[in-house]
């Protein structure tokens, strides 16, 4: 069951569903959403770009945990955010997905 904010049940024909694109970038008109969601920046792009790489490879979780000895909940931890990996660990993924990882230092735009 679906409830709104004042604990209505909204009955399913009434529903508006949006997509998580046209969510963010309503959510970051808010300051205060934007400044967290910016700190959180570096995160986002070592989790899409672990993904795309292992996509790219055609690789399962399950296949690249083995490649590299760890288990499969480890790289989906991993890829949904819930693990915070070492240098150490991303050299390792790096190496099993035929890849270097760069680390790189920007100034701010």
């Amino acid at each position: 069951m679906c409830y709104n904010l004042i604990g209505d049940m909204i009955k399913p024909k009434d529903r508006k569903h949006r997509d998580f694109d046209s969510f963010l970038k309503e959510s970051l008109k808010n300051p205060k959403i934007k400044v967290e969601y910016d700190k959180l920046q570096p995160e986002f792009a070592m989790i899409q770009a672990v993904i795309d790489a292992r996509v790219k490879k055609g690789v399962t979780q399950k296949e690249l945990a083995q490649k590299i000895g760890t288990k499969q909940s480890v790289i989906s931890r991993l890829e949904s955010g819930r693990a915070n990996p070492s240098v150490t660990f991303l050299k390792k993924l790096a190496q099993a997905l035929d890849s270097h990882l760069e680390i790189r230092f920007t100034n701010f735009k």
